[in-house]
């Protein structure tokens, strides 16, 4: 592996992509941004990057497209723009981290297949406590259903009024775990009227957007008598580019496949 690692990041003039720009020159291991990746047409076409991103010039303007060698690229971008890096990466033969979330069957079955060519990492959600609070979720779930009491799961989670999907990736993930570790077959998202008594097999899924909130999820496991709830609370963004650049670091060099922040964090 290179003393400093190349790297490209689609979704450079975001509001993620600025942070993973301004993150990188502080991370341990030092990273060369070789290119910073936007649509045609974006206002800020020609821009530096690094002066965008608050750091001062990096060398680097944004453009449309990319030749330069490469060691990872970081795609913190749109949905709709995802297809467009998966093809690039798989043609260059570059490993690639997909950040963004959002996207359909259709994008999700394309990155699998990229995966088959080039090492590819997505996860609902770059930061390293939220991969943590899944984990424990899934021992949590796991172990609830094992001693067989009944257990009600209610998922609340909170983001920036930009914030376009409801509910998020993330909270569909933590989602994904219960079902999987204590068998629900249902899901409400949010609740009025008068919807009855709340079924066992339900999963409760609620979403608010108000304000900066870079993210906060709690899942709650309401018993008779107790309840007991996992919390992670996200206080900038920054812990999104900096789950983003392990992740690149991490994809540098491994085999062909699909890995997630699981594979990061080896759990």
């Amino acid at each position: 592996m290179p003393s400093s690692r190349r790297l490209v990041v689609h979704g450079a003039a975001g509001r993620m992509g600025q942070r993973i720009i301004a993150c990188a020159v502080t991370d341990t291991v030092p990273w060369q941004l070789v290119a910073a990746i936007e649509r045609a047409g974006h206002p800020r076409l020609g821009a530096d990057a690094g002066s965008l991103a608050g750091i001062g010039e990096a060398g680097v303007t944004i453009s449309d497209g990319w030749s330069c060698p490469a060691d990872v690229v970081i795609d913190f971008s749109l949905p709709e723009a995802v297809p467009g890096i998966v093809q690039k990466c798989v043609a260059a033969g570059v490993p690639l981290v997909v950040a963004t979330t959002g996207f359909d069957d259709v994008v999700r079955a394309m990155i699998t297949d990229a995966a088959t060519t080039i090492p590819v990492l997505q996860a609902p959600s770059m930061s390293l406590a939220v991969n943590i609070a899944m984990d424990l979720v899934s021992r949590a779930g796991t172990l609830l259903k094992r001693v067989g009491t009944r257990a009600d799961v209610e998922i609340i989670e909170c983001h920036h009024r930009h914030k376009e999907d409801s509910p998020s990736g993330t909270a569909l993930k933590f989602g994904a775990i219960v079902q999987e570790s204590m068998g629900q077959t249902r899901a409400a998202h949010g609740r009025e009227g008068r919807p009855g008594a709340r079924p066992a097999d339900e999963i409760g899924y609620h979403a608010v957007r108000a304000g900066d909130n870079p993210g906060e999820h709690t899942i709650l496991f309401g018993l008779d008598g107790e309840s007991l709830s996992v919390n992670v609370r996200a206080t900038s963004r920054d812990c999104y580019a900096t789950g983003a650049l392990a992740a690149a670091a991490f994809l540098i060099g491994k085999p062909v496949g699909l890995y997630s922040m699981r594979d990061v964090l080896g759990l």
